[in-house]
């Protein structure tokens, strides 16, 4: 069977590799594996959401959910070094391999555990939720994202994910608009689509 990386303990040979990448005017060094999304390099999707972000709007709280090795969160909390960054993913090398990078980054304003997408997250005032969301496991995970974001964000608070229009942006912004009676695209580029709703009221 093959071992996906959305998976609790991807049954693969390990093969670590390490590289620098550049996030939000960071340079950020990177461990990872196989077994985890998006192995080699920071894949697109992420770095046009990062690209899409307004960080003077980041002073709360925010969670990145399907963290993977930690592109997004870590990033976000280098570029903003006085808010505090919530890390989850279900695959437990994936966890591993953030810890490991917040640490040789010295991002210290992090907390990084296992969940699947919210079952573990309690806190519900979030400023921010991000997510590229894992497509590879299903629809029903992504839309579980999209959909119980709001349960886990202040009034005001922002959901921003990436999608790529072939694989499903246009109805995931329909679902978030049902979701949070708003959706916006706020960037677009070769078919990613960067899509944030905010939470008006409770």
């Amino acid at each position: 069977m093959t071992e996906y990386y959305y998976t609790q303990n991807p049954e693969v040979l390990h093969e670590k590799r390490q590289w620098q990448f550049t996030l939000l005017n960071q340079n950020l060094t990177f461990n990872s594996d196989n077994g985890v999304f998006s192995k080699a390099t920071v894949d697109f999707g992420t770095r046009t959401l990062l690209e899409a972000l307004n960080l003077k709007e980041f002073t709360g709280e925010v969670l990145d959910v399907g963290c993977g090795y930690g592109p997004i969160g870590l990033a976000i909390a280098k570029a903003v070094p006085e808010i505090h960054v919530d890390l989850v993913d279900v695959n437990l090398r994936a966890l591993d391999l953030c810890k490991e990078n917040a640490e040789q980054n010295n991002i210290h304003n992090v907390t990084i555990w296992e969940s699947d997408t919210y079952d573990k997250v309690e806190k519900t005032t979030y400023q921010t939720v991000v997510s590229n969301p894992p497509v590879r496991a299903g629809k029903s995970v992504v839309t579980k994202i999209l959909v119980e974001a709001k349960n886990h964000l202040q009034v005001g608070g922002s959901l921003i994910i990436v999608l790529q229009k072939k694989q499903g942006a246009p109805s995931a912004k329909k679902k978030m608009e049902q979701v949070f009676g708003n959706a916006k695209i706020i960037h677009k580029q070769k078919g990613y689509y960067i899509i944030k709703s905010v939470k008006e009221s409770q």
